[in-house]
């Protein structure tokens, strides 16, 4: 086969000959662009072909690399940007986190002040508690907190809340104990309604419900009367919020009593914090204002006596010291009688010696009766 140069070389010839030719001009022949040098030289044809041919080249070169280099430095700042975006939305969750931290402390801080006035206001000494479990079912009445007979805790001891009483210490282990709360059927309490001042037991129900079975029906026990507790239990203080009647009814296995449903004052489906009673105070403590009003009534009640009986306080005696005991008060002696007593027996003169209009003061001496078993003085 006969290459490519040997069949076209009169023509490859005859074309390098003629592209010498023009090339030869281009250098020699000068092209007229007036104004675009300062001395007036002509620019070669070679160079204006050059420059016309490499222009554009160069042009879509340059093009090509500025949206390739902008492209890469996009690409490498979305890179940033995404990671930016990545440690921002870290930090956001980090700070929702904490947010959150703080707004249960804040919930937890109000439900410890609540808890310390409750304590104040009601019982002695109590121990906090967190609620760390349940019994695991939703017919379960126990829940376990996180204190035990390290902290001082033992069997039946009174577990309240701010709102009302919960239940009873059950089991107690060294670092946690079981709490049987109120509304389950095995547990009781003793409670009286405030209105009625009527006594009664309160237990729990089928459900999870809460209910006095004990009492007759009563007209005047309505719903919305409020429950406390009576202190007859030995568990439960008295006076301690319990919840309140919603309903009366018929009992239909044991007549004549009847069904008091109570709803109760804790929330015992959702208990976070409560107090145990480990001590209770003989004496609920008095305000400011039963205290002030007990004073008063005291001085007024003081006062009205001094008038009313003015003899038994003797305004020249000497003011006591404190410490003294008042001496014993003497009963004051009664006035000399106005005229001789005519009303003792043997006194009242006969009625035949009585004179009408005469004066019958004077005594007068009874008869004297014959004695039968003295003799006369002739015959002895």
């Amino acid at each position: 086969m006969e290459s490519f140069f040997t069949r076209f070389k009169s023509e490859l010839v005859l074309l390098a000959v003629l592209l010498a030719q023009v090339i030869g001009l281009a250098l020699q022949v000068k092209r007229p662009q007036y104004g675009s040098r300062e001395d007036g030289h002509h620019v070669r044809i070679a160079r204006a072909w050059a420059a016309y041919t490499v222009t554009p080249i160069e042009s879509v070169l340059k093009h090509s690399g500025g949206g390739i280099r902008g492209l890469w430095h996009n690409y490498i700042d979305l890179r940033h940007v995404r990671q930016h975006d990545k440690d921002l939305q870290y930090q956001i969750d980090q700070l929702r986190l904490h947010e959150a931290a703080l707004a249960e402390d804040a919930r937890q801080g109000q439900r410890l002040q609540r808890m310390l006035a409750f304590k104040q206001q009601y019982v002695g000494k109590t121990i906090a508690a967190q609620v760390v479990g349940t019994g695991g079912g939703d017919s379960s009445r126990i829940v376990t907190i996180d204190k035990g007979s390290a902290d001082g805790l033992k069997p039946d001891m009174a577990v309240i809340t701010p709102d009302g009483i919960v239940g009873k210490v059950r089991d107690v282990f060294a670092q946690s104990s079981q709490i049987l709360l109120l509304n389950d059927p095995s547990s009781g309490a003793g409670v009286l309604l405030l209105t009625t001042r009527t006594r009664g037991i309160l237990h729990g129900g089928p459900g999870g419900t809460l209910m006095i079975t004990n009492l007759l029906p009563d007209d005047r026990i309505k719903a919305g009367e409020s429950l406390i507790t009576s202190g007859g239990d030995r568990v439960f203080p008295r006076g301690l919020p319990v919840g309140t009647v919603v309903s009366i009814k018929p009992d239909p296995e044991h007549q004549p009593y009847a069904i008091i449903a109570i709803k109760p004052a804790s929330n015992l489906d959702r208990l976070e914090e409560v107090l145990i009673v480990t001590d209770v105070a003989e004496q609920l403590a008095r305000t400011n204002t039963v205290a002030d009003e007990a004073d008063e009534a005291g001085k007024k009640a003081a006062e009205v006596v001094a008038d009313r009986l003015p003899s038994l306080k003797d305004p020249n005696a000497t003011p006591l010291k404190p410490g003294e005991t008042a001496p014993v008060a003497t009963l004051p002696k009664p006035p000399p009688a106005l005229h001789t007593d005519r009303y003792s027996p043997g006194s009242i003169p006969a009625a035949t010696s009585l004179q009408p209009g005469a004066s019958n003061n004077e005594l007068v001496t009874p008869p004297s009766r014959p004695n039968p078993t003295a003799r006369p003085a002739e015959e002895q």
